[in-house]
């Protein structure tokens, strides 16, 4: 039987944040003092844990438990392209610890999720999870698909073909922007075709890949 795969996060180390493999989290906390770091045996699990402390990680994994995925009722808005995907980036602070994912639009069933990070900003979760996805449909094959993002910023990112953040590059947030550069070469480097869309939050309500921390 294959060994149970574990995920590993970082609260204080010198990059703290969520990673797949011991090697990966040993690198972050080795020789640091004072390192806090716990392995969890689901991302589902780890995630919630990283959005507190070391301290609180068990009461946060049962509040977070019961948070449900955002359904807009779409029978109340034949416009809204119900074969598609939302995505949607959150930040606890600016910069501060950054998630972002993609959703079914018709259903709310998540499709990707990455992170907490730390360092990150709003606009750079949201622009990554906006090329997150058109990358996990161009894997696909796929160059129909509609995406949705509410985010004028990370719109305008794209179609420049590059992110525009002010902040700086630190040890701290070095994963975020080892996806930023990655984001980059990528709409760099390729042409897609799928439709990138406005959501219009203030006719249809939150995108059905909000995080609900508003």
């Amino acid at each position: 039987m294959a060994p149970r795969r574990k995920y590993y996060v970082v609260w204080q180390g010198l990059s703290p944040g969520i990673y797949d493999s011991w090697e990966e989290c040993k690198a972050q906390v080795d020789g640091v003092a004072g390192a806090r770091y716990k392995a969890f045996g689901s991302i589902e699990d780890a995630t919630a844990a990283f959005r507190g402390s070391y301290e609180d990680q068990a009461t946060l994994l049962i509040a977070l438990a019961g948070r449900k995925p955002v359904i807009t009722d779409l029978s109340s808005f034949p416009e809204i392209r119900s074969d598609a995907i939302a995505v949607d980036g959150a930040c606890s602070s600016n910069p501060g610890p950054m998630e972002y994912r993609g959703v079914e639009v018709a259903t709310g069933r998540e499709l990707f999720h990455v992170g907490p990070l730390a360092g990150g900003t709003n606009n750079i979760g949201e622009y990554l999870a906006l090329v997150h996805a058109l990358a996990l449909l161009d894997r696909n094959g796929d160059r129909t698909t509609p995406v949705y993002s509410d985010s004028r910023t990370a719109l305008s990112w794209l179609r420049r073909h590059h992110s525009n953040t002010k902040i700086e590059p630190t040890p701290q947030n070095a994963k975020v922007f080892e996806l930023l550069e990655r984001a980059n070469r990528w709409v760099m480097t390729h042409r897609w075709s799928n439709p990138v869309l406005k959501w219009e939050t203030e006719t249809w309500g939150e995108i059905p890949a909000d995080f609900g921390r508003k």
